[in-house]
């Protein structure tokens, strides 16, 4: 289930709230989505997982809206370093509002992150962030200011401790993750950020390092950040399915309960199935983002005009999930072009010397790089050459070349490996023959991002940027000019 941005996507300000934490509640959640099609008696029990380590939220009941039985319902994500009243002595101020929409019918379900620093009307306060109304009301407040702000019924509301994010990461097994370049930042460094230091390339991502890469906020900004969780979160969850999901269930629930508070564990059980069971319907469809276009304001807040507000609530209350391509019988044939697309510019010497180094290195692994890149960014580094794993613990070789696309945070590369079958290949959306190669395209909306060819000895694909700012044309272009050293 990939998460699918539209194609209009604006520009975000910098108050873009830490999409990550849907990632984190919803691989957690989805143990409880299983339970949906067993026994009353199976909820009853799992239930009480929820319910044993779960603290209920002060007065939420009376601020949440009812909703008939079979009706779409919308959740708010709340997230923070801890829970509200935990007894730690300090009121923090929510991380992440995030809110979802689970309407089966739609083909899609909706998710919207709402900036941290957005300006609005928080009741009983006046003008001010959003994430104040957390710091003085908590999600009791929260809830109120989000339903006044977005003129919506809000349904039920989750409280995120991120604590457990790893801990469920860890749980299902971790998540192989192409991460587009290296992430470091020195515990010494400006900010007091936590010590960072993942390399570039395809690989499995565990506990703490899933974590450090979906938090990092050392050098770029809340929007690239946003969308870097939000492809996390997508694909963690094309690689959990939810038998696996099932079958791990008591311990998944254990930790949502213990790192979460939400309304649904004090509602009666009839209730909570009606949930579970929209949730279950809504997990077969593709996550769709619905972009929420703040803009940069005086003292460092962000804002959203009235007009734009009442379009993106429409969106997000419409949404629908992307056609089915059609079936080929074969390979579409891409005509050939003379020039390069718009925005490219012919770097073969560049891109052989950049690979010299590990092709000596890579025995087994044939090594090819672009011909062409933009003529923004360059060579980000020297490319990495490195081991992975599969699940089953077999071995492969691989190497990750990094090219900055110009924008800060902003990156594309070319990934090889002798493993022919990693989770990231599956499902390609179609097939193109271009200078006598089969090609997979994936798309994200009508964007590429992720274009992949097959040789008898490995893979390779070309990633486009987190925000995907490359064109299909330059995907393309650069997937086609992929050449080994000499040629």
């Amino acid at each position: 289930m990939s998460v699918l941005p539209l194609d209009d996507t604006p520009r975000l300000g910098r108050g873009m709230a830490k999409g990550f934490a849907l990632g984190g509640v919803l691989i957690v959640l989805l143990s409880a989505i299983a339970v949906a099609t067993t026994l009353l008696l199976e909820v009853h029990k799992d239930i009480g997982f929820v319910r044993e380590g779960s603290i209920p939220i002060p007065g939420i009941k009376g601020v949440l809206d009812d909703v008939p039985a079979g009706r779409p319902q919308t959740i708010l994500l709340l997230g923070s370093d801890h829970r509200f009243g935990d007894g730690k002595g300090n009121r923090p101020r929510s991380d992440t509002i995030i809110v979802v929409r689970l309407d089966p019918e739609k083909h899609a379900t909706a998710i919207m992150s709402i900036p941290r620093d957005l300006k609005v009307d928080v009741p009983g306060v006046g003008m001010t962030r959003i994430n104040e109304a957390y710091h003085d009301g908590g999600p009791k407040l929260t809830v109120r200011t989000v339903r006044h702000l977005l003129g919506i019924d809000i349904n039920h509301v989750v409280n995120i401790n991120f604590g457990g994010f790893a801990r469920a990461v860890n749980r299902l097994g971790c998540v192989y993750a192409d991460v587009d370049r290296r992430y470091f930042n020195d515990h010494g460094g400006p900010g007091g950020y936590a010590t960072i230091d993942l390399k570039p390339g395809y690989q499995k991502l565990c506990g703490q390092d899933a974590l450090d890469y979906v938090r990092y906020r050392h050098t770029d900004s809340d929007f690239v950040r946003a969308k870097r969780q939000q492809t996390f979160l997508g694909q963690a969850k094309e690689q959990f399915g939810l038998g696996k999901i099932f079958g791990d269930r008591e311990e998944l629930l254990k930790i949502f309960g213990r790192y979460t508070q939400t309304d649904i564990a004090q509602n009666n059980d009839a209730a909570i199935l009606r949930l579970l069971k929209l949730a279950y319907e809504s997990s077969k469809t593709p996550l769709t983002e619905i972009p929420f276009p703040a803009t940069d304001a005086p003292d460092d807040y962000v804002e959203i005009s009235p007009q734009a507000l009442a379009d993106t609530v429409l969106r997000f209350l419409q949404v629908r999930g992307p056609a089915k391509p059609a079936a080929q019988a074969k390979p579409k044939r891409i005509k050939k072009r003379t020039g390069l697309a718009p925005g490219l510019v012919r770097a073969k010497d560049e891109g052989e010397t950049a690979v010299i180094d590990i092709a000596a290195k890579l025995v087994g692994l044939p090594v090819y790089f672009p011909a062409v890149r933009l003529a923004t960014g360059g060579y980000a580094g020297p490319p990495r050459s490195y081991d992975i794993f599969d699940r089953g613990k077999h071995k492969y070789r691989a190497y990750r070349i990094v090219l900055a696309e110009g924008e800060a945070g902003q990156y594309y590369g070319v990934q090889g490996t002798t493993w022919k079958t990693p989770p990231i290949l599956d499902n390609p959306t179609d097939e193109v023959r271009m200078r006598n190669r089969t090609y997979q395209r994936y798309f994200d909306g009508r964007r590429i991002r992720t274009i992949a060819w097959k040789t008898p000895r490995a893979v390779y694909w070309v990633s486009n940027t987190l925000s995907l700012n490359l064109t299909n044309k330059q995907m393309m272009d650069i997937a086609r000019s992929l050449q080994r050293i000499g040629e």
